[in-house]
């Protein structure tokens, strides 16, 4: 049983009096310890397949399963009890600074302070962004808010880590940086599920999959899939 299934899923979405067929019987699977990337080009369904695999949007057809279970039956309570997801948006713009905004969350899963402190501190380290705890977020650069929120969702020990584009719009030089931080993570048992829009960004990865007009084509199981070489696999 993979940790991740997708099975013949089907999403729209509605565009003025038209509907548009975002994915189209699309399917994969997904292990632990495994960095999977999804890329393709604009409007491709790229970000649409991943909130979709991480629980926040339902599918119209098939079936998302998350460790054997229906997402559609745990009415997106798997996120942030086994899968975390990171967006590629903008920064809230608020002047918390980040060392508390990595608290927040787990105080309000009634964490104690003292370790809610202790493993923002420690998923900070991690993610390589141990530097930027007593700063807000709007203070960050582009790479230093990913591995922000990278560590935001390490503070959730989840086996699933669901991010889109961690290289959109990063200074070249910390690019490769990056996609060595998510290798490692991946390596280390986690799984990783990230999409793409250049093919630089599949270093490393165990598979890429390549989605056009809503269809998924390439290895859908690891099992059929040669580990990429496009580089020699960095470590972070």
């Amino acid at each position: 049983m993979s940790l991740l299934e997708l099975e013949r899923v089907g999403r729209s979405v509605r565009q003025g009096a038209h509907e548009r067929v975002v994915l189209r019987d699309v399917s994969l699977q997904l292990e632990s310890g495994e960095l999977l990337a999804v890329w393709g080009v604009r409007h491709s369904g790229r970000s649409m397949l991943l909130r979709v695999a991480a629980g926040i949007e339902p599918a119209d057809s098939g079936v998302v399963r998350f460790a054997g279970q229906a997402l559609s039956a745990r009415c997106g309570e798997m996120l942030g009890k086994g899968i975390a997801y990171c967006s590629n948006a903008a920064g809230s713009g608020e002047a918390h600074e980040v060392l508390d905004e990595l608290m927040m969350g787990q105080l309000a899963r009634g964490v104690p302070r003292a370790l809610s402190r202790a493993r923002a501190v420690a998923a900070l380290e991690r993610a390589g962004a141990e530097r930027c705890g007593a700063r807000a977020s709007h203070e960050l650069d582009r790479a230093e808010a990913v591995r922000v929120r990278i560590a935001g969702a390490l503070v959730l020990a989840p086996s699933l880590l669901v991010i889109e584009e961690p290289t959109r719009a990063v200074d070249l030089l910390e690019r490769d940086a990056i996609l060595a931080l998510l290798r490692s993570l991946a390596d280390e048992g986690l799984a990783v599920l990230m999409s793409a829009g250049e093919a630089t960004a599949l270093s490393g990865a165990d598979r890429a999959l390549a989605l056009t007009n809503g269809v998924l084509r390439g290895s859908v199981t690891p099992e059929l899939a040669p580990v990429l070489t496009l580089r020699a696999r960095a470590r972070a």
